[in-house]
């Protein structure tokens, strides 16, 4: 980290103002000193004050030169020492999802399942659910707790005790994972529309593409977990927007929170047209106190033509026709376009078979065999092996293995069930044909690509996606990113630094935590119990693997930041974030690959310099600059110096006194 002494702050403010200061400068609306501003140029400057005008800076620099641009009309503001950014950008996050509404939401609690019916019949009862409707549970931990008992032994069952009369769907804090009870799983309608419902028999039949991505029992019938596009056959519509008529009475709660957070710029990560109209709302009112890019997402499974293909021309003129609906507007832009590669990389130890992962990787995953430790926690007591000629006749004669009677003798015999002869790699969320045709026609339309990559196959398939787009349309300018990089090959990874990819990580996740490791790693590599040092022994392949940010730092790619909120909380929490991406550990706990930590003011050009150069705002935003907008933000503590004194994880404590926005006051802390 940089040490900044006096007489290099003064010299670097003699620079920045050097085009600003006259020999009459006008005078400024306001006037910010007696501060430390961090403005993320080129050099890293500091500064003491600021000066705006119109909404825009006219000054940084000194608090002696700042006296020049004060007049009469003047506001003039001290930060009483306090330390400034340039207002954050939050480049992956879902805003119409983080407002606080009056809905059933577990709020990412961790509930056993007997504690999951308690608490959902309790929801039915408040929000009086008629027979035959549906309730929605959101913000659902699918990766914490759930522990089975007798009567609640899979969260079909759960459900079940809950309600058998009202439809429940739960909704997981991560936008990938959900949970039905037995009346949703029979609502469930094949391609053609028709109601067959979700069940052993489907799966082998109507369903049977989805196989992967349905938990089911020891007998092979649902356990009531449904993950990714198969929730939609169930529900079409099992976004966050289920509760869009909610947030539309109360738009300016997103502001609000956004604001809160010192967040002044968002990609809006899946921007479907049924939520534009909260936007538009907000713009009408005069409440979007943020810059906002549009990542448009249309799944293409579910825009086919006559003939059951995707019909790329009819996407392309949607995505259009919104792109041209928000060409005029000064704080709104639709140019990007979004995609899923894969979806997510946890299995469920508790499940009888372990259900495995979906996201997609370079490797088969692994078979766990999963027991009950005396503090009834899950631990690997050991691995089928999945080459065995026992295994083989499993998969060829899978009707041989089928009824329970037939489960049950097997499992007695050999210890695991059947179903664990599986041999998987997981699933892309589309065929890569479709995903590679989608990203040459999107670039041939002049949009950029975000796309959701978990696993290292999904990363590999992203980026020849925009490797093969930049070839089709020779532009290698776009500003295309993947979110997350949970798993990346370290060739992969030199790719991201040749094509200058950004990558907007969530800093947050990079840490290990035993109860969410027990979903990943076993899958991924030999693990045998269920302690830290089991699961994350020395240069093992996922702690190696495991989100390179200072890998791709280090090969060329440009970091971004995304909160991806409201998974795991509605909070975008940023300094929890930064936080993270220095430290990569949890109090008491051990860090997860710390060689590819990075310090504090990368952390932070990633959520200011790095987003907004993602988003093609870099000439509005970004940094603290003469001509760029007064988007700025004001800490209650500095959060530079806890890094440099050898106090990251403090970073996280930290909170935001004001924002400030095209030289609004936008939020102030207890007001």
């Amino acid at each position: 980290m940089p040490s900044f002494t006096p007489v290099a702050t003064f010299a670097v403010s003699a620079a920045l103002c050097a085009a600003a200061v006259t020999a009459a400068p006008a005078p400024a609306d306001l006037v910010l000193r007696e501060a430390k501003v961090y403005t993320v140029d080129k050099n890293r400057s500091v500064a003491e004050a600021l000066a705006v005008k119109d909404g825009r800076l006219v000054f940084v620099g000194s608090n002696a030169a700042a006296k020049a641009f004060i007049g009469s009309a003047t506001r003039v503001e001290s930060a009483g020492g306090r330390l400034v950014l340039p207002g954050l950008v939050d480049a992956h996050i879902h805003p119409v999802d983080i407002a606080d509404l009056d809905v059933c939401t577990l709020d990412d609690r961790v509930v056993t399942l007997a504690e999951l019916t308690q608490f959902v019949s309790q929801c039915l009862s408040h929000f009086k659910t008629p027979p035959g409707g549906r309730l929605t549970v959101y913000q659902w931990n699918y990766a914490v707790g759930n522990q089975p008992d007798p009567r609640h032994r899979t969260l079909r069952a759960a459900l079940d005790a809950a309600s058998t009369t009202q439809q429940i769907q739960l909704l997981g804090d991560d936008g990938h994972h959900s949970a039905f009870n037995s009346l949703a799983l029979a609502q469930a309608k094949d391609r053609a529309g028709k109601v067959v419902g979700l069940s052993k028999a489907t799966l082998a039949g109507e369903f049977a593409a989805y196989r992967s991505f349905v938990g089911v029992d020891e007998n092979g019938e649902p356990n009531g977990a449904v993950n990714e596009d198969v929730r939609y056959f169930i529900n079409k519509d099992s976004e966050y927007y289920l509760a869009l008529e909610e947030v539309l009475k109360v738009p300016e709660r997103i502001t609000q929170r956004l604001s809160s957070a010192g967040i002044t710029a968002v990609l809006d990560a899946m921007a479907s047209p049924e939520g534009m109209p909260v936007y538009d709302k907000l713009v009408a009112s005069g409440n979007l106190h943020a810059r906002v890019t549009l990542a448009q997402f249309f799944n293409p499974m579910e825009n086919l033509d006559a003939d059951g293909k995707v019909d790329y021309d009819a996407i392309v003129a949607r995505a259009n026709t919104i792109r041209a609906k928000y060409a005029g507007s000064p704080l709104i832009r639709a140019d990007v376009v979004k995609i899923f590669a894969d979806g997510g990389i946890e299995g469920n130890p508790l499940a009888v078979p372990p259900t495995l992962p979906d996201g997609a990787v370079l490797r088969p995953f692994l078979q766990p065999i999963f027991g009950i430790d005396p503090g009834g926690r899950a631990t690997v007591t050991g691995y089928v092996d999945t080459a065995t000629p026992l295994c083989a006749e499993v998969r060829e004669h899978p009707d041989k293995f089928a009824s329970a009677q037939q489960i049950g003798d097997f499992i007695k015999v050999h210890g695991y069930h059947p179903g664990q002869c599986t041999i998987s790699s997981g699933k892309l969320q589309n065929e890569r044909e479709v995903i590679l045709e989608y990203a040459r026609r999107m670039h041939l339309a002049g949009y950029s690509l975000h796309i959701h990559t978990i696993g290292d196959r999904a990363a590999r398939t992203a980026i020849d996606a925009i490797e093969a787009a930049r070839a089709a349309d020779g532009n290698t300018e776009t500003r295309d990113a993947l979110a997350h990089l949970q798993l990346a090959d370290p060739a992969d990874v030199a790719r991201i630094g040749r094509d200058h990819l950004f990558v907007a990580f969530t800093y947050a996740w990079m840490s290990a935590e035993p109860e969410y490791d027990l979903m990943v790693i076993p899958f991924l590599q030999q693990v045998h119990g269920n302690s830290m040092a089991a699961l994350h022994p020395p240069g093992s392949f996922y702690d190696n693997n495991a989100y390179p940010v200072r890998a791709v730092k280090a090969a060329g790619g440009i970091l971004a930041a995304g909160s991806d909120a409201p998974v795991d909380t509605r909070d975008p929490r940023p300094f929890i974030n930064m936080a993270l991406a220095v430290t990569r550990r949890l109090p008491a706990q051990a860090p997860l690959g710390p060689q590819q930590a990075i310090t504090l003011p990368e952390v932070i050009e990633a959520y200011t310099m790095g987003g907004a150069q993602m988003l093609a705002i870099d000439q509005e935003a970004g940094s603290l600059e003469v001509g760029k907008s007064a988007d700025f933000i004001v800490l209650d503590r500095d959060i530079l110096a806890l890094a440099a004194n050898g106090h990251p994880e403090s970073v996280a404590e930290a909170h935001v006194v004001s924002t400030w926005f095209q030289g609004k006051e936008v939020y102030k802390k207890g007001r």
